[in-house]
């Protein structure tokens, strides 16, 4: 399970509901930084903490992960 760039970008550029409170929070976070500063760099660095945070907690975020897969 893993997010692609696009995958993230539109993440950061969308409003999306999730099941787990933590990924919703880190995505509002990483929504603002990425507001501010909308670099490649900031882009990458994203995705990486996403597919960090999904990897560390694959088996609670199974849902939130197909919203994710569809985009």
């Amino acid at each position: 399970m893993s997010v692609s760039i696009r995958q993230t970008e539109r993440l950061l550029l969308e409003n999306h509901k999730f099941t787990q409170l933590g990924l919703s929070m880190m995505i509002t976070r990483l929504q603002r930084l990425y507001a501010g500063d909308p670099s490649q760099e900031v882009l990458q660095k994203s995705m990486d903490e996403i597919n960090t945070f999904i990897d560390k907690f694959k088996s609670i975020v199974v849902k939130d992960y197909e919203i994710i897969s569809q985009l």
